[in-house]
């Protein structure tokens, strides 16, 4: 599939430019796709290639433009001030679904969906919109509910009972997943440190493993992490002395540290991404909606690694297996309500 980099376009230019046309729609064709569901456009605003996020909403959209039978295209808009040129590019060569990333890009949505009601907008990792845009679906991630998961495990596992956290920015989302990782490992050990650090953004292995590796020296032995691509660095950091702990957040990440990626927070965003636009491909489709998507619904769930089963320490692989029954219980109990989970978004 063809990608770019938006991060340099005029509109005029990018609209006009029969170079530009042809490298966005393919050669001998317009724009707009010439199958009967339209064309479907991913503006993801993060680089491919970080085995996480972005690479499984690529490889899912591919996966359902071979099944449905559609034109797709993934754009890569890494400067805010291209945001809407990208938006309205899309929007005028008539695309039936454009499928936006993340809350940095929510005002641009915000202001350019409504423009073009012919087309079905999905912010996926986005707010509920107030009031309602009718043509636009916002979804959500109770990702700290896996972040509290991993918090009962981390204390489990953890033999110096020091459990780090390292976020892409401090955000109010992000911030509550570490409020719940918090949580969780309080629940088991309440005298447990429990310490929070974060990178600046979301792209950054090499500080990811500046990081980590102070914190590893000051004690700490697991660290959850929730920052996409910089988490590369974070697990280069673990696999530099054996007894170092990562929860990550892609099952891809398991091969990059067989004995130090213990688990993962799974946020599966290609399974969201395929939800939402396979719900999007029917015609009795409804927007002015917020979904909220959590624990139990395939897209949100604490996983513990196979791989770190198969080739970690002895002793860690023995508390992990411990651990278990008390994690699935609680997840039970979040899931049927008889555990609050706290959502907290300042630090």
């Amino acid at each position: 599939m063809n990608t770019f980099d938006a991060s340099k376009i005029d509109r005029r230019l990018f609209i006009t430019s029969a170079v530009g046309v042809t490298f966005f729609a393919g050669i001998g064709h317009p724009l707009a796709a010439s199958t009967e569901q339209g064309l479907v456009a991913l503006v993801h605003t993060q680089a491919a290639g970080d085995s996480g996020p972005i690479d499984s909403m690529i490889a899912k959209l591919n996966q359902l433009s071979d099944e449905r039978e559609f034109e797709k295209r993934a754009i890569y808009a890494q400067d805010a001030a291209t945001f809407e040129t990208v938006f309205r590019t899309l929007g005028d060569a008539g695309s039936s679904i454009i499928v936006s990333t993340f809350p940095v890009i929510s005002e641009s949505v915000k202001a350019v969906a409504p423009e073009y009601p012919d087309t079905k907008w999905i912010q996926l990792f986005g707010d509920p919109v107030d009031p309602p845009i009718q043509n636009l679906v916002t979804v959500s991630y109770n990702y700290y509910l896996g972040c509290y998961l991993s918090g009962v495990f981390a204390a489990n596992v953890s033999k110096s009972g020091k459990i780090g956290f390292i976020g892409g920015i401090s955000i109010p989302p992000i911030n509550a997943d570490f409020n719940a990782l918090k949580a969780g490992v309080h629940s088991v050990n309440p005298d447990a440190e429990v310490k929070a650090a974060f990178a600046g953004s979301f792209q950054d292995p090499a500080k990811g493993y500046e990081i980590a590796t102070q914190m590893y020296l000051d004690g700490i032995d697991y660290i959850q992490t929730d920052a996409a691509a910089t988490d590369g660095g974070i697990i280069q950091a673990a696999n530099e002395s054996p007894g170092r702990m990562v929860s990550a957040l892609s099952p891809a990440q398991y091969t990059l540290g067989p004995a130090s990626v213990i688990s993962i927070v799974n946020l599966d965003f290609g399974q969201s991404l395929y939800n939402e636009v396979s719900s999007a491909l029917n015609p009795d489709w409804s927007g002015g909606v917020h979904v909220s998507t959590g624990i139990g619904t395939g897209v949100i769930e604490f996983e513990r690694s196979p791989l770190f089963m198969e080739q970690g320490p002895t002793e860690i692989v023995q508390a992990s297996e411990q651990a278990w029954p008390q994690i699935k219980a609680v997840r039970e109990g979040i899931i049927d309500g008889t555990i609050t989970v706290p959502f907290i978004t300042s630090i």
